[in-house]
């Protein structure tokens, strides 16, 4: 893989986008050279020849746009010491080197954009593009999601599927999100999450696809840790492993959950052993490689504690989302999910884990207000 070639092909696209016509249009590839879709290289090639096809699209349909770019901090913060060839800042991608490195890259970002609207004539408007597994993202985002809402008005973010998972990418496949930079799109607000605890200074911690607590956390939680020592799919394993484990590892308990609408009016509460509790920033979202765990308009979903030849019997279901028929199933939707037990438990957001204590009870998922400017494509 060469990564001044995806960098090339990207700009490209780019240069030739109708994301925000009439201003002029600067963009930014964050990309994780390290993610599976650069390092697997059957990936790779099926997303070079993606990437080719689409910049023969992008000339062929729009032209050129004059006004267009990498953004000045893409120049400015470029590590890659020309290495190949040009710099890949000068194509508009910076390479993570590891954690916390995209979150300082948005930043510099809305630095960027902060001098730019302080002077004359139209202001840019800001595509920012991450490249990478949902840990890329969820750094951009959760930068995005605390900015001033004035500096989010000049930004957007497209969410390549380059990781090994990609639940969190704007598309399942590359060909579906490049369609985003080459068609016409709208702007839209996205709602993130946020766990917040009972404990001080312990949260709000933030989400963008799905946060949730229980039996799946704990598959996330084993797949970060063996990361990079197992071959393959190591979450599909650990899904396996996990059924047998779980139990004895952590304590599965009585669990008082209450659920509230955007007016704040309870439309759920019970008190069972919960196995599994995920909620979505919408409906119809999957984790762990496409794991249909919110397969309908409903953004809750709820498992009870069951024997593990349930478990066995039930885990394939995921697969397509037929488990939501199933009586241990609790489905539903709310804005605010509040809950309460009595046992340590692992919470995941977006691959990303924390321990919650005792002391953390009571404890709550919400919704926010849609916040994070994501790309649509028009109706046609």
């Amino acid at each position: 893989m060469d990564i001044k070639v995806f960098a090339a092909l990207m700009a490209d696209i780019c240069s030739h986008s109708l994301v925000s016509p009439g201003r002029p249009l600067k963009w930014t590839i964050i990309a994780n050279p390290v993610a599976g879709g650069f390092t697997i290289r059957s990936r790779w090639k099926k997303h070079h020849r993606i990437l080719l096809d689409y910049k023969q699209k992008a000339l062929g349909l729009n032209p050129l746009r004059a006004d267009s770019g990498p953004s000045n901090t893409a120049r400015e913060l470029d590590q890659s010491n020309g290495k190949g060839g040009a710099l890949l800042g000068a194509y508009g991608m910076l390479l993570t080197r590891g954690p916390g490195d995209g979150m300082k890259i948005t930043r510099a970002l809305i630095d960027e954009a902060g001098s730019e609207r302080s002077g004359t004539g139209s202001a840019p408007f800001y595509l920012v593009i991450t490249a990478g597994g949902d840990g890329t993202s969820l750094e951009v985002l959760s930068v995005l999601h605390n900015a001033d809402p004035a500096a989010r008005a000049n930004f957007a973010v497209l969410r390549l599927p380059m990781g090994t998972g990609n639940d969190g990418a704007d598309a399942p496949e590359l060909d579906a999100a490049l369609e985003l930079l080459i068609r016409p799109v709208k702007i839209e607000r996205q709602r993130s999450l946020h766990l917040i605890t009972a404990t001080a200074g312990k949260g709000p911690f933030l989400a963008f696809n799905i946060l949730s607590v229980g039996l799946d956390a704990f598959v996330t939680h084993m797949t970060n840790k063996m990361k990079g020592r197992l071959p393959g799919d190591s979450y599909k394993l650990w899904v396996d492993i996990a059924s047998l484990l779980y139990d004895r590892i952590y304590k599965v308990g009585p669990m008082d959950v209450r659920a509230l609408d955007e007016k704040g009016n309870e439309v759920k509460a019970f008190h069972e052993d919960v196995l599994l509790l995920a909620v979505g920033a919408s409906g119809h979202r999957t984790y762990g490689s496409h794991k249909m765990i919110l397969p309908d308009d409903r953004n809750v979903c709820a498992l009870k504690q069951m024997s593990l030849f349930r478990k066995v019997a039930l885990k394939d279901l995921f697969s397509t989302g037929s488990h939501i028929d199933k009586p241990e199933a609790i489905p539903f939707s709310a804005n605010r999910v509040e809950f309460s037990g009595h046992y340590p438990i692992l919470a995941q957001m977006d691959g990303e884990t924390v321990l919650l204590q005792k002391e953390d009870f009571p404890a709550a998922i919400e919704l926010s207000e849609p916040n994070i400017p994501i790309l649509k494509l028009l109706s046609r």
